[in-house]
């Protein structure tokens, strides 16, 4: 046998050689080849991080127009009339959409911190335009008493300006025409003023009405018991 047979043979038995190339080289080529796939792939998973985020997001406002709820502002503490809002003393809450109440979006905060409440209001209550602005003082002989009222106690268009009666009603434990205990009110008396502030508490359960009157009145209004008053309306303004 010569030779060149014996150089073909062995090199046909060396990995690698049967194409002409060394294994060094070989690995080098498959090397190349499946890196160029990683650096491709590094924008697909950037625009598909960022279509998993878009998607959550419009998920979670999905879910607050199904929801049928808005977020408002409200008070996080008890305010002083005057008083000018900081951020601690606003908070976002969550109530029914639609209410026919002026309430301010949760969005509009930065518009409402820096000004002051125009009615001393206690925490919970949520704001209102009307519940803003220059403190509104009583005038001499005048007061302003704060009334809790529920739904069914007061129209649901109420608005600052109205002129309204105050009106003892009957409890349940209490028969018609006694009094309520000794100094209160009795079932069916009634007192008349304005409208000067309506601010439904946290959760619309109750809400807060603001009522300039003669300042003898506002004492008997504020020594009514809770829950016996109601309002109605009455015909001319403030």
């Amino acid at each position: 046998m010569s030779s060149a047979v014996v150089e073909d043979a062995g090199r046909g038995l060396r990995p690698g050689a049967a194409r002409g190339g060394s294994p060094e080289g070989d690995r080098g080529r498959v090397s190349r080849v499946s890196a160029a796939p990683r650096r491709r792939s590094v924008p697909h998973l950037t625009a598909g991080a960022l279509l998993v985020v878009a998607c959550a997001a419009g998920a979670v406002v999905a879910a607050g127009r199904l929801d049928g709820r808005e977020s408002v502002l409200g008070l996080a503490r008890p305010v002083a009339a005057g008083q000018t809002l900081a951020v601690g003393d606003v908070r976002a809450v969550e109530v029914a959409a639609g209410s026919e109440l002026d309430l301010l979006p949760a969005a509009s905060i930065s518009t409402v911190v820096g000004r002051p409440v125009a009615y001393a209001l206690p925490a919970g209550s949520l704001l209102t335009r009307s519940s803003l602005g220059a403190a509104q003082v009583p005038a001499t002989g005048e007061a302003t008493a704060a009334v809790g009222l529920r739904a069914g106690q007061f129209p649901p268009d109420l608005a600052s300006g109205t002129r309204v009666a105050v009106l003892v009603s009957a409890g349940t434990d209490q028969a018609a025409g006694s009094a309520g205990g000794t100094g209160a009110p009795g079932v069916g008396m009634s007192w008349t003023g304005v409208v000067v502030g309506v601010n439904p508490a946290d959760g619309e359960q109750s809400t807060v009405v603001s009522l300039r009157m003669r300042e003898a009145d506002a004492r008997a209004v504020a020594a009514a018991p809770a829950g016996r008053l109601a309002l109605v309306v009455l015909g001319g303004g403030g």
